[in-house]
């Protein structure tokens, strides 16, 4: 598992911040706004929030109360309880659990290779925060419970955010029509917690970020760190990432942390759209990685 960063480094990031504040111009984020109006005028649905770590002020919002649905995003909650349950002792890190049955016809995701059929829970939730990985994801919702994880929600101060169901590959109609919805201020207000240790506790803080700090998907927002998927956010690099995607048909969203030499934030970006084809879904990438520049201008 990624080792988060440890109290020390992140104050010290936070003084250097702080530092540069008075001299630096302030973000603007036009571009970002006007990718996003073009993507709304062809029908889309869009929201953005970007909220300075430091001083708790909002950057740039756009529909950031709008709820749409998340995707895989939606599980940064039910890491949340898992660390939680693992802190009051109602769950064993290291504790077996089996795979999910075959018959649940999920074809994506990494453990359906594996040659072992059982994994312990920190496992899988590193496989669902790096990876997104379905069977993981529900090998963890079946073992936390999702009552437990809309209670935290709620504990947790995010309004307009659910996890309302297991990962499905085909929805029928008795199944919720979603996995997980949120809006992005929720969002932000979620990564902001957890940056500041404010998520349940310190701790359990700490260990959810150092598990998304694993995210392997780069592929929107993050794309314009130009980091590397696999190997980000260590100890000698300048910059500070921890995010976490979500993607289904005509839906992309993104939230996390990223921290400069100039400051840090909290963001969210959430796109719902038709996707009839390769194109719609690459324009809709490019707005991603729009804020993304817009992001790293703001914090170097």
């Amino acid at each position: 598992m990624g080792t988060p960063p440890s109290t020390s480094r992140a104050a010290h990031r936070a003084d250097s911040r702080r530092s540069r504040h008075a001299g630096g111009r302030a973000p603007t984020f036009a571009a970002t706004m006007h990718a996003l109006e073009e993507i709304a005028s062809t029908g889309g649905r869009v929201s953005v929030c970007v909220t300075d770590l430091d001083r708790g002020s909002d950057l740039v919002m756009g529909d950031a109360f709008v709820t749409l649905p998340i995707a895989q995003l939606g599980v940064v909650p039910l890491l949340i309880e898992t660390s939680a349950a693992m802190e009051a002792g109602r769950l064993e890190a290291t504790g077996s659990v089996k795979r999910p049955p075959a018959e649940q016809h999920i074809s994506a995701g990494v453990w359906r290779h594996f040659a072992t059929s059982e994994l312990a829970v920190c496992d899988l939730a590193v496989l669902t925060a790096a990876l997104g990985d379905p069977l993981a994801t529900n090998a963890l919702i079946d073992l936390v419970g999702l009552d437990p994880v809309r209670e935290r929600i709620d504990q947790l101060g995010l309004t307009r955010t659910a996890l309302l169901d297991r990962v499905r590959e085909n929805r029928g109609p008795d199944d919720a029509p979603h996995l997980a919805l949120s809006t992005t201020r929720d969002l932000t207000t979620l990564f902001s917690a957890l940056a500041n240790g404010r998520a349940v506790s310190a701790s359990v803080s700490a260990q959810v970020i150092g598990w998304l700090g694993l995210n392997a998907d780069l592929g929107l927002a993050a794309a314009a760190t130009g980091a590397d998927p696999l190997a980000h956010g260590g100890a000698a690099d300048q910059l500070l990432l921890v995010n976490k995607t979500g993607r289904d048909h005509g839906i992309r969203a993104e939230a996390g942390v990223l921290a400069g030499s100039r400051t840090g934030v909290a963001y969210a970006m959430i796109v719902q759209f038709t996707e009839e084809t390769p194109l719609d879904r690459l324009r809709v990438h490019d707005a991603f990685r729009v804020l993304g520049a817009d992001l790293m201008e703001a914090v170097y």
